[in-house]
């Protein structure tokens, strides 16, 4: 089977997911969307509310300061894979409790096998803890570690640099060595 099919078949059963309470409040479930070749993906922690009306990944603030990024690191938006660890928007933008996150992990992790990226960077500390289960974005940002074979790093989410300015530089700079990296 193509990765073209397996992805829309992977987009039905997400389409018509109840598998925790998120889809009774959500409008669109965001799956992500890139390249299915993709040499990086991006993971992030679940939609807000732009992502949630228009069922993309990183459309609002954030995926703004994600996109600039991407551009200052030499990358275009539409080279890479980005995507969510939690598929549906948690009420109030908060963040995705425990339950909700195991949840949707099987989502994620078939996304990553279908898309085969060389390097994952992980955008805070959601996605942090869903895949490689540390505890804490402040210690293990601007580190590469080893999961399954792929290269993975975390780093800050953009989000965190609007709430907290001095962030963006390290977060550009992050997202410039992910891609140095990946390159090499």
């Amino acid at each position: 089977m193509s990765v073209e099919r397996e992805l829309a078949e992977l987009v039905n059963a997400i389409q018509s997911c109840r598998k925790c309470r998120l889809h009774k409040t959500r409008r669109m479930p965001v799956v992500g969307e890139g390249r299915l070749d993709a040499m990086y993906m991006f993971v992030g922690e679940a939609p807000g509310r732009e992502e949630d009306l228009q069922g993309r990944p990183f459309v609002g603030a954030a995926g703004r300061i994600l996109t600039d990024a991407l551009l200052s690191a030499g990358v275009a938006r539409e080279e890479v894979y980005i995507t969510n660890v939690v598929k549906c928007r948690p009420p109030g933008n908060r963040k995705p409790m425990p339950d909700e996150v195991s949840a949707c992990l099987p989502y994620l992790l078939e996304q990553i096998r279908l898309i085969r990226p060389m390097g994952i960077c992980l955008l805070g500390q959601v996605a942090l803890n869903a895949i490689l289960g540390l505890g804490s974005i402040t210690r293990a940002r601007g580190r590469f570690f080893e999961w399954k074979g792929i290269k993975v790093f975390p780093t800050y989410h953009p989000a965190a640099t609007i709430y907290r300015p001095e962030l963006r530089e390290i977060f550009f700079s992050d997202i410039k060595r992910f891609v140095r990296k990946m390159q090499a």
